[in-house]
Parts: C-alpha cells; structure tokens; sequence
C-alpha cells in the first residue's frame, strides 16, 4: 500500500510561483509513475501532468505546458510540481497520484492511490 502526502501549497499573486510536493510511503516508489491532478470548484478533476518512473519522461497537460515542471527524486520517494507563472485559472485543489501504468496517463481511473490534495490560491 501506498500512502502519498501533499504539501506547498498556498495563496500566491498572480505571475508568481509555487512548488508543490508529494512525499510517499513504502517501497518500490520508482516502480509508480506519478501524476498530478487539479479539481477546481464545481469543475471535474483535470489532469496536470506525469512522470514516469525514473523521471525519464514527463508529459503536460496543454493549459500548463511551459509554465508547469514535474519532477522527481527516488531516493526521497517525493514527486514534485514547480508551477511558475501562475494564473487565477490555476485555482484548484491539487493532487498526486500514482499508476503501476503508463498506457493512459492522463486518465485518472489509470491511477489507483491518490493523496488528500493540497489547495492552491492564485489571485489577480
């Protein structure tokens, strides 16, 4: 089992930046590719983008791409989200998951563990 774990979120200004990150329990952390997922209010959660599992590869969703950089590190078993240049639409409720898959990525039914999500406040 896999417990994942948020944090850095936070109100920012609009141009500004945050990085989020996502600590993970358990082993074998390098075997999941890790997501990140964002659910604005009464909006269906949308896919931000992934990593597989070395960090070899990342994909973005089109919203975020060139602003939005997922990165890794194994031996922390942490995920990490450094968003720059944020906008107001960036506000959501951020979450990381994780997928022993790559076939869909930015399907969530792909992922199975998911963490409690962290807020995220950009202002204009």
């Amino acid at each position: 089992q896999v417990q994942l774990v948020e944090s850095g979120g936070g109100l920012v200004q609009s141009g500004g930046s945050l990085r989020l990150s996502c600590a993970a329990s358990g082993r074998a952390f390098s075997s999941y590719v890790m997501g990140w997922f964002r659910q604005a209010p009464g909006k269906e959660r949308e896919f931000v983008g992934v990593i597989t599992y070395n960090g070899g590869s990342t994909y973005y969703a089109d919203s975020v791409k060139g602003r939005f950089t997922i990165s890794r590190d194994n031996a922390k078993n942490t995920v990490y989200l450094q968003m720059n240049s944020l906008k107001p639409e960036d506000t959501a409720v951020y979450y990381c998951a994780s997928s022993r898959t790559y076939s869909s990525p930015s399907n969530s039914r792909e992922y199975y563990y998911w963490g409690q999500g962290t807020q995220v406040t950009v202002s204009s």
